[in-house]
Order: C-alpha cells, then structure tokens, then sequence
C-alpha cells in the first residue's frame, strides 16, 4: 500500500499546544490566523487556508493543506479524498487506470445505508475497470492507492458529487460524508484478465461438453453439433427457406436446464406471458445459441436446441432459475418469419429476464 507520508511535525499542527511541551519551543499565533512554531533550529508555519512550511538544516519543505491530517484518523489524498487505512497488507500491485478489480464495498451515510456489496451480492466482490476520476477527491484516487489484501475507509462529501452533476438521493443533505469501506480483493491487467478468461472458457467448454454427453447417453438423443459447439435436433422439419440474419421471426418456446427444471416458456400461463414471441433473428438480441439455433429451422419447423454455457448466459445469471454456467435445453417452434414486429418487452417482464433468450 502506497501511503501519503505526513510529517510528524505537520500532524502535531492539529494540537500544537499539546504537542510541544518543551521549554524551549514557541508558538505563536499572529493576528491573520497563522500559527508559527519555533524548536531549535526548526520552524514551522501553518497558515489559516491549512497550508504548511517547514524550515530546517534541510531546508525547506511545504504541505498543502490537502495533504495533512482533514479529519481525526483520517490522511487526505492530493486531490482532497479522505481515507484511513484498517489494514495494510505487503505487496506493490497497485490498480492503474485501465485494469480490473474485485472488491467487496459497504457504502453508507451515517447509518443509512446505499450499497452493500456482501449483501446483495452473494458475498461475492464487485467487479469493476478502474477509469478516470471524474473530479479531485474521485473514489478512484483511494482504490489507486490499494494492493490486493488491503482494507480503507474513504470519505467523499455530497457537495463534491453535487457539483459533478451526479444523481442524488432526496435525503441526503449538503455536509454529509459518504463513507466507503473497502477490501481489495483482486488486481488485473487487461492482458491477465483476457487470458484468465480465455481459459477458464476452455475448461468451460470442456465442462459443458462431457455435462452434454452425458445427458444425451442419459436420454437416448442423437443430436446434430454446429462448428460453434451448439447442439440441435428437428422434429418437425418445417417448409420454405431458412430465416438469415436480419429476418424478423416469431418463435414459441420453453426452456429448461439439464435437471429438467423449466425456467420460462411462451406457452404456460404460470409465466405470465402466453403470447409468441417476435425478435429480429442475428442481431444479438438474444443469447448466441438462439441467434445461431433458430436459423436452422424453417417456418412450421419444431425440435430441440442444446445450449452451451458459453453460447447462453455463461458466468452471468439473468434469473435465480438459471445458475452461473448453466447448459440450457429450449423446446422451439419457429411460427413466422417476416411477421410483425416484436413487444419491446413483453407485460410482466424485463429485457434480461427469461425473454432474453
């Protein structure tokens, strides 16, 4: 952990009378505000914005009142960011602009809490790509500051986030302090995130193939297999051409896990949304291996897509229904091609819900 190094002699600024008992030492507060303390051959001056110049056989050194003690317990960044540190483990990989990081954040002001990242999260770290500070005293100078391991409190008033346009909560007041309690959990560059997902993809891909296999030894199918790793079967071969990229569609489908768990379907009203559902076919509005499956079938065409993880959600989970990683099973009947245009969300649900398929 980087730290801003304050000299004891500027920190005993806070409570000069009680800090300097020696017989030989004179303080001194003249009639602008500015406090001037002499021991030995040391001087030092505080004036009334903060600001402190110390003199020695050394010579000359100056603080910025930013860079003192702001707060009891509390160091300030050059920027104007308060933190204090909990704890400080070794280590020198600091986050730079660009990389990524994981950490577990409680965000509160005073006991009101906005954010707490072990409770809605699963007591999973967040993940985030350090950018920018948006403004001097950003949250991003404090996290900058960090290694892996390292605990912080950071403090970021409201009329700092005020003048940066940011959205506020009707509550919170001019004066109050954000506080941030922050543990950092990890620290990657690009390149090392890039790789590491690379290949836990391909332990993934591994993973979902034998839990495939399996399922098919297990239920006596004999699917067909796409390049991309996608399997499908077709019950109903359907008539005309097959839709491309660009075609509007119209499908009725249920969607089940490998346990046989049905997670959402157009055609049980326990759903809430028994109507067809219409999206334009290869233009990512829905998971790759609907993009890719429903291309196969022509108009009147039924089967069965086989959905890899990494053709699905992968690590991310639209529903508690679906968990991370999950190999998908879709019953499809492909009902139009060319029909009319899809609901932007159908009643009852959101874009990353099951209707995101």
């Amino acid at each position: 952990m980087k730290k801003i190094l304050v000299l004891s002699t500027a920190l005993a600024l806070c409570s000069a009378s009680a800090s300097f008992a020696q017989t030989d030492t004179k303080i001194k507060q003249d009639k602008d505000g500015d406090t001037k303390i002499k021991e030995g051959k040391t001087k030092i001056k505080r004036d009334r914005d903060g600001d402190v110049k110390i003199k020695d056989e050394n010579g000359t050194t100056k603080i910025k009142a930013s860079e003192t003690l702001a707060v009891a317990g509390y160091n300030t960044t050059p920027g104007g960011l308060q933190y204090k540190i909990i704890k400080d483990e070794p280590g020198t990989n600091m986050p730079k602009l660009g990389d990524n990081v994981e950490m577990h954040i409680n965000t509160h002001i005073g006991d009101s809490s906005l954010f707490n990242s072990r409770k809605l999260n699963n007591n999973q770290p967040v993940p985030f790509q350090i950018m920018p500070p948006s403004f001097k005293g950003d949250l991003v100078e404090g996290f900058m500051l960090m290694t892996p391991g390292d605990s912080a409190i950071f403090r970021v008033s409201v009329d700092s986030l005020k003048k940066t346009g940011a959205q506020l909560l009707p509550w919170m007041k001019d004066g109050d302090m954000i506080e941030y309690e922050v543990v950092l959990v990890s620290v990657k560059s690009q390149e090392e995130l890039k790789k590491e997902q690379e290949e836990a993809s391909s332990k993934q891909v591994a993973t979902d193939e034998k839990l495939l296999q399996d399922y098919f030894k297990a239920n006596k199918i004999t699917p067909k297999k796409t390049a991309s790793g996608l399997y499908y079967t077709i019950s109903a071969p359907g008539t005309g051409n097959n839709p491309k990229p660009g075609d509007q569609i119209t499908v009725n489908y249920t969607g089940k896990t490998l346990n046989g768990q049905v997670f959402d379907s157009n055609l049980d009203p326990k759903f809430n949304h028994v109507q067809p559902f219409t999206f334009t076919v290869g233009q990512g509005q829905v998971i790759k291996g609907w993009d890719e499956g429903l291309m196969l079938f022509k108009k009147g065409g039924k089967g069965t897509l086989y959905i890899p993880s990494g053709l699905a959600y992968g690590a991310q989970s639209p529903t508690p229904a679906i968990p991370a990683h999950s190999v998908l099973v879709f019953d499809v009947e492909l009902t139009d091609i060319g029909g009319g245009a899809a609901p932007a969300v159908p009643q009852g649900h959101s874009e990353h819900d099951g209707h995101n398929h």
